[in-house]
C-alpha cells in the first residue's frame, strides 16, 4: 500500500505543470544576451551604489593644479576641467542618472497603470474623460514643458526630484492608453465575471484577477520606460535644463564636449559618460526583449 501511495504521488509531482511564471524564468535564463545585459546593468547600479565606498576622492572639491589631466594611475580616467577626477564622477553621476531613470520608470508605470485600470475597467464617461485627459497630457509639447516647469521649480525643489516629478507627470499618458487596452480586453472573460458575480468589489478584481494577467506588458514597458528616461535625463542635462549643473550626471559629465576643443583634444571628459549611457540603455533593451520572448505564450525561445 505504501509503495503504491508513493507511485501516485511521484505520478502526481510528474503531472503537475510548471507555472507560467517559472516557464518564463526559464526561456529568460537561455536568452544569453538578456542575462549578460541584466548582469552588467546590476553591476552598473551595485558599483555606483557603492562610490562612497570605492572612491575617496571628493566630488565638490576642485583642484586647479589637476585640470584636464590624461588617465595616469592615480586618475584612471583623468580629471575634468575643475579638476576633478572623471571615475569618481562617473560613480556619483551614475547614481543620480539611474535615480532618475528608476524613479521616473515606478512612477510613470504606476500613474499609468491605475489611469488604465479604472478607465478600461469602468468604461463611460470615466473611461471617456479619463482618455480626454490623457489626450490633453500626450498633446502637450514635452521637450517645451519639461524645461519650463524645470526652470520655474528649480528653486523651490532641491536635488533631481524636481526633474523626476515633471517628467514623471507629463510622460505616463502612453502607459494609460496601453494598461486600457489589455484592460478592456480582459475583463470580458469569465474568471473576470466569475468574481464579479460573487461579489468581489471594482478594487479587489482589478488588483487581484485583471492586473496579474496584464502584469507581463506592464513588465516589458516598464523596462523601455527606463531606457527612454536615462536618455531624457542625459539630454535635458547635456543642453543645460536638466538636473543643476553642480550635481553629478552622466548628462552633466556629457555637456562638457559642448566645448569644441573638448570634444577634439580631451576625449577622456565625455567619453566615458557617454559609453555609460550608450552601454545602459542597450542592456536595458536586451533585457526588455528578453522579457517580450519569456512572458509571450506563444514564443518558443
Amino acid at each position: 500500500m505504501e509503495v503504491v501511495t508513493n507511485k501516485n504521488t511521484q505520478q502526481m509531482k510528474a503531472d503537475k505543470s510548471p507555472s507560467p511564471w517559472s516557464i518564463a524564468r526559464k526561456k529568460f535564463l537561455r536568452n544569453k544576451l538578456a542575462v549578460i545585459s541584466l548582469a552588467f546593468l546590476t553591476l552598473v547600479i551595485i558599483l555606483c551604489a557603492l562610490a562612497p565606498y570605492i572612491t575617496t576622492n571628493d566630488i565638490n572639491r576642485v583642484d586647479f593644479m589637476k585640470m584636464k589631466l590624461e588617465p595616469s594611475g592615480e586618475n584612471w580616467l583623468g580629471t575634468d576641467s575643475n579638476g576633478r577626477d572623471v571615475f569618481t564622477l562617473l560613480l556619483y553621476g551614475g547614481r543620480t542618472s539611474l535615480l532618475i531613470g528608476l524613479s521616473c520608470m515606478f512612477s510613470i508605470t504606476f500613474i499609468g497603470t491605475l489611469i488604465g485600470s479604472i478607465a478600461g475597467y469602468f468604461g463611460g464617461f470615466i473611461d471617456n474623460a479619463l482618455m480626454r485627459f490623457t489626450d490633453f497630457v500626450l498633446n502637450f509639447p514635452f521637450l517645451i514643458f519639461v524645461i519650463v516647469i524645470n526652470t520655474i521649480l528649480t528653486g523651490k525643489l532641491t536635488g533631481p526630484w524636481v526633474l523626476i516629478i515633471v517628467i514623471s507627470l507629463l510622460s505616463w499618458g502612453s502607459v494609460a492608453r496601453i494598461v486600457r487596452s489589455k484592460i478592456l480586453s480582459e475583463k470580458e472573460n469569465e474568471y473576470v465575471l466569475a468574481a464579479v458575480s460573487i461579489g468581489c468589489s471594482p478594487g479587489k478584481v482589478i488588483r487581484k484577477h485583471i492586473l496579474p494577467n496584464v502584469a507581463s506588458t506592464i513588465i516589458v514597458q516598464a523596462t523601455l520606460i527606463l531606457a527612454i528616461m536615462i536618455s531624457v535625463e542625459s539630454a535635458l542635462s547635456f543642453i543645460g535644463f536638466g538636473v543643476p549643473a553642480d550635481t553629478p550626471t552622466w548628462g552633466n559629465m556629457l555637456s562638457e564636449a559642448r566645448q569644441s576643443n573638448v570634444l577634439r583634444n580631451l576625449p577622456w571628459m565625455w567619453m566615458p559618460p557617454a559609453a555609460m549611457i550608450v552601454l545602459s540603455i542597450l542592456a536595458i533593451n536586451f533585457i526588455g526583449e528578453g522579457l517580450k520572448d519569456a512572458l509571450n505564450p506563444k514564443s518558443s525561445r
